[in-house]
This record gives structure tokens, C-alpha cells and sequence, in this order.
């Protein structure tokens, strides 16, 4: 018999084509339980839809079991902000809440590693007040993206005694592999290239793998990239570029649906990633990880302008880690 690992989907995800547009907050509750392959939601609501959130979770018994947004620190208005989302999470009965960090401190600086480990700490206490976990996010323009610096800060959570814990969506390292131009960035090339940082899962000392080993992990995104993933030229950001292309169908699109040519061998990189979560999980006593939210969505470097079903990836998705999970749990 499995143990307890649940599958959900953030509820940005919840929707087709994305010209389709968002459906209510009911509808996507429905259509969540209807696929019948989601044990739960993945959303910090905004004030205004969190009776609807509430109503949803209860009438179709779908749990809200984690959320997430993204501060800045140095910001009281965002200090503020994440103790209301904790406290949300509370009301939502959410155990873990996703947490990005922006790159830049309020006054303008590049935030420090001890900077971060202050914050880890400070959010932690007010999460164990609610019974919500901040979880600090590996994610692309936030101070995570430097990816060595996970590490850093995590030991430096666990030199002050505390328990460090992370939300993995490895799509952020996946779409780097091969791709000259994402790998300019925090000089990740120079790091490639001498062996101190590697990004294929295959390969050993892997750092997807030293995240996972070192028992961090307690929520992960599920969205497939993958190596030199095309850019979104359908998606742009405020400043005009295009997406840069941190998501790719799982499944394959229809006609017409993707902007790219489609090869469903080159997920191999992102599937050995989950692979190598749930085979960490199985072998885990403290069972820390304890869900796996799918997050195809429709923003800018993901999945805006797409005209196949975010929908459909996330219960393709699903339906392929289920299958992993019992295989590896034999």
C-alpha cells in the first residue's frame, strides 16, 4: 500500500487555452475534482476570493493544503503581508506556504545570504504560530536563482539551530541546461564550466540532487522544462521581451498548439528530477515531503498566449507521477 503522498495543482493552472481566460474560483474547484487525479489546491487566495475559496474547499471536500506569494525584503509592507498570508493559510488549512524573495533588498541591494537566513527565521517562528511552514523557493528573478546560494542559506538556518525548508520547482534549473544565454546570468557559465555547479540530473553531484539529499524539500512544483527550453515568444513581460520559456508540454500539444516543434524525449532531464524526489521519499522516515503540486500556468515565461490546455498538462502530469510513485514503491 502507498503512503501518504498527495498530488495537487496550483489553481493558476486550472484553466485551457489562454485565450479561454480564468474561470471562477467555483468552476475550477469543480473541474479540479472532476478529473478525479487531485487530492488537493495550491493557492494563497486574494482577500476577495477567500470566501469562495472556503465554499469551494468544502463543497467539493478539495483541501487547500498550500499556498505561496513573493515578498521583498527590507519592505514593512511586505513583512506585513507575509504574516497575513500565513495566518490565510491557516484559515485555508494549508501546511506549507511557497516563499520567494525577491533579489533586491527595499533600499536597493543585492539581498545578503545572512539576510535571508534572518528572514527564514523571523517568517518560520510566525508559520509555526499558524501551523504553515514557509517554504523559500528555488525560482528565477528572486535571490535563488543563484543557486549555490540555496546551500548557503540553508546552513546557516541549520548553524542557528532550525530546520531549513525548501520548495523545489527544478524547471528553473532544467531550462538552463544548454542554454548559453541563462547560464550568463550570475556568471552560472563560469560555475558550469569548472564542475562547481551541475545541472543534469544524471550526472553526480548534480544539484538537484544535493537539495533533495540533504532532506530539504518539503513542497515541490511539478512543471515540465526542458534543456534550452524555447523562449515564450507568445508571452511578454512588462518591459516588452518575450517570456523566457520556463515551462514545456508534457503531453504532447495538438496541432497548432505549441509554438515550438515538440519531443517528449527531452523531458527526460525534468522526469529524473521528480524521479529522484519520490525515490528520496520513499526512503525518508520523517516523510517531509508531503505533497506535489502540479503549476502550469499562464504568466510571461511560462505558459501566456498558449493555445493547448494548462488543464490537461497538469492531469497528464499527474497521471504519469502516480504511476512513478507506485513503480518506485514497488
Amino acid at each position: 500500500m502507498l503512503d501518504n503522498l498527495l498530488f495537487g495543482i496550483q489553481t493558476n493552472g486550472i484553466m485551457h487555452a489562454f485565450a479561454d481566460g480564468m474561470p471562477p474560483v467555483l468552476e475550477r474547484f469543480r473541474m479540479a475534482k472532476e478529473a478525479g487525479v487531485f487530492d488537493y489546491v495550491d493557492k494563497t487566495p486574494d482577500p476577495d476570493q477567500i470566501a469562495d475559496f472556503e465554499k469551494g474547499r468544502d463543497q467539493f471536500g478539495l483541501p487547500v493544503r498550500a499556498g505561496g506569494w513573493f515578498y521583498q525584503l527590507g519592505n514593512p509592507d511586505d513583512e506585513a503581508l507575509i504574516a497575513n498570508n500565513l495566518a490565510v493559510g491557516q484559515r485555508m488549512g494549508s501546511i506549507a506556504h511557497n516563499t520567494q524573495i525577491k533579489l533586491l533588498h527595499a533600499d536597493g541591494h543585492v539581498v545578503t545570504n545572512d539576510e535571508v537566513a534572518d528572514a527564514y527565521m523571523r517568517w518560520s517562528e510566525i508559520g509555526q504560530k499558524y501551523g504553515c511552514q514557509p517554504c523559500f523557493e528555488v525560482h528565477v528573478n528572486m535571490w535563488s536563482e543563484d543557486f549555490p546560494r540555496v546551500a548557503e542559506v540553508a546552513h546557516l538556518v541549520e548553524k542557528r539551530g532550525a530546520e531549513f525548508n525548501m520548495t523545489l520547482d527544478h524547471s528553473h534549473v532544467i531550462f538552463k541546461m544548454d542554454n548559453p544565454g541563462e547560464q550568463k546570468i550570475f556568471g552560472t557559465d563560469a560555475k558550469v564550466a569548472s564542475g562547481a555547479l551541475v545541472f543534469d540530473p544524471f550526472k553526480p553531484g548534480n544539484v538537484v540532487a544535493q537539495w533533495i539529499d540533504a532532506g530539504w524539500v518539503r513542497h515541490c512544483h511539478a512543471r515540465a522544462a526542458i534543456p534550452n527550453n524555447p523562449k515564450n515568444i507568445t508571452g511578454r513581460n512588462e518591459d516588452g521581451s518575450v517570456g523566457r520559456g520556463i515551462q514545456y508540454p508534457f503531453v504532447q500539444p495538438g496541432p497548432g498548439e505549441y509554438h515550438a516543434d515538440w519531443d517528449g524525449a527531452l523531458l527526460e532531464p525534468w522526469k529524473e528530477g521528480i524521479r529522484m524526489l519520490m525515490r528520496h521519499r520513499a526512503k525518508d522516515p520523517s516523510k517531509k515531503l508531503g505533497q506535489i503540486s502540479t503549476e502550469f500556468i499562464p504568466g510571461p515565461d511560462y505558459g501566456e498566449g498558449c493555445k493547448y490546455s494548462l488543464f490537461a498538462q497538469a492531469i497528464g502530469c499527474v497521471e504519469w507521477m502516480r504511476a512513478e510513485w507506485a513503480a518506485i514503491n514497488g
